[in-house]
């Protein structure tokens, strides 16, 4: 059996990585001027698909049509790329830690199909969350909070108190079995 000591330190320490996401946040402003997100650069990346597959709804769609409209390719976007550094820092990042192996978390009254049917379902209305509130908790938290905007706290205040509110309905299907 693991030990606690041994599990905690697979993890970064969380004050060594706070001080290096905020490094990378002021350098990324710096170096580029944008923040920190993730929901910009998948939601190309569907972009992308969309114009392989029906090329004129793209087209004629004044929202698509500005990523990927004509000649226009939407993965020619400094945030396609970040996304990909996303990717492979945090796989490597889990190599470095040993973290990296194929297994589904799930608390013991779920079953494998069910946890990931309720990840997707969940994945799905975060993106179109994020899409609607113009950007991922990633790019509101970081970078907008880091700008002391305060539609991005105002967002993290609803997020937070959503997730304490989703919790308390679905905190059983975590928890053993009573006897």
């Amino acid at each position: 059996m693991t030990s606690l000591k041994h599990r905690r330190r697979r993890y970064w320490d969380p004050y060594l990585a706070g001080l290096l996401l905020g490094i990378l946040l002021f350098a990324t402003f710096l170096l580029t001027g944008h923040g920190l997100g993730s929901s910009g650069g998948v939601n190309r990346l569907v972009v992308a698909v969309e114009d392989l597959v029906i090329p004129r709804h793209v087209d004629t769609t004044p929202y698509l049509a500005a990523m990927a409209g004509g000649e226009r390719n939407p993965l020619d976007h400094w945030v396609v790329w970040q996304v990909g550094g996303i990717l492979i820092g945090g796989f490597v990042s889990g190599l470095l830690r040993g973290r990296v192996r194929l297994e589904t978390r799930r608390g013991p009254q779920i079953s494998p199909r069910t946890r990931w049917l309720m990840a997707f379902a969940g994945g799905i209305l975060m993106g179109y969350g994020a899409r609607m509130a113009r950007g991922c908790t990633s790019g509101q938290a970081l970078s907008g909070g880091a700008v002391l905007s305060a539609g991005s706290w105002v967002f993290m205040a609803a997020v937070f108190a959503g997730g304490y509110l989703l919790a308390w309905f679905v905190r059983r299907l975590w928890l053993p079995p009573r006897s």
